[in-house]
């Protein structure tokens, strides 16, 4: 572990306020970065890393130092994102894929509007299947992670990408998006 946040980690635990807005400070970034992958919002992301940070600082008590501070924290915000998207009402309007504004071909597609697309696409996947590709192509993560992180077995977190990418395959060929972009394999 990080000496400073070993350090800052004592003096919270202390009662220093100051030490756990150092922390705060030195992570707030990374925490942001992973629940923008929940969510485009900007104002929900940093409602999110704000709920992230106080289910760290009410539950430092029981962080053992075996790891990094910054996985744990990777840990908490990764569920509270997962609880995010539960919790989220079910039955908002989905916008159509046809009323996104992507152009004709995958050439002509800028990274702003392909991640919208991308990020549509596994709205419409159920949370934890959403959930296992996020951690999967956009951190980085092995099975072994995301089963850490979760509380899943591998075999669960196997078992949901090949379900994802399935479903995702399925969605793209029921919007046209698998011709329209050349992704037939």
């Amino acid at each position: 572990m990080d000496e400073l946040d070993r350090l800052d980690i004592a003096a919270a635990l202390r009662g220093d306020d100051e030490a756990f807005g150092r922390l705060v400070r030195r992570h707030a970034p990374a925490v942001a970065s992973l629940l923008w992958r929940f969510t485009r919002d900007r104002l929900c992301c940093e409602e999110l890393v704000q709920e992230t940070f106080v289910e760290a600082f009410f539950g430092l008590g029981r962080f053992r130092g075996d790891a990094p501070f910054d996985h744990w924290l990777r840990r908490i915000a990764t569920r509270v994102g997962y609880r995010f998207w539960k919790n989220r009402d079910r039955l908002r309007a989905c916008v159509s894929l046809d009323d996104l504004d992507y152009p004709a071909s995958e050439a002509d597609l800028d990274p702003g509007a392909a991640g919208a697309l991308v990020h549509e696409l596994l709205g419409r996947l159920p949370p934890p299947e959403r959930l296992v590709l996020t951690l999967m192509y956009f951190e980085d993560c092995d099975t072994c992670e995301i089963a850490q992180r979760m509380g899943w077995t591998r075999a669960m977190v196997k078992m949901r990408a090949f379900r994802a990418r399935r479903r995702l395959q399925a969605i793209a060929r029921r919007e046209h998006l698998l011709e329209k972009f050349g992704w037939m394999s």
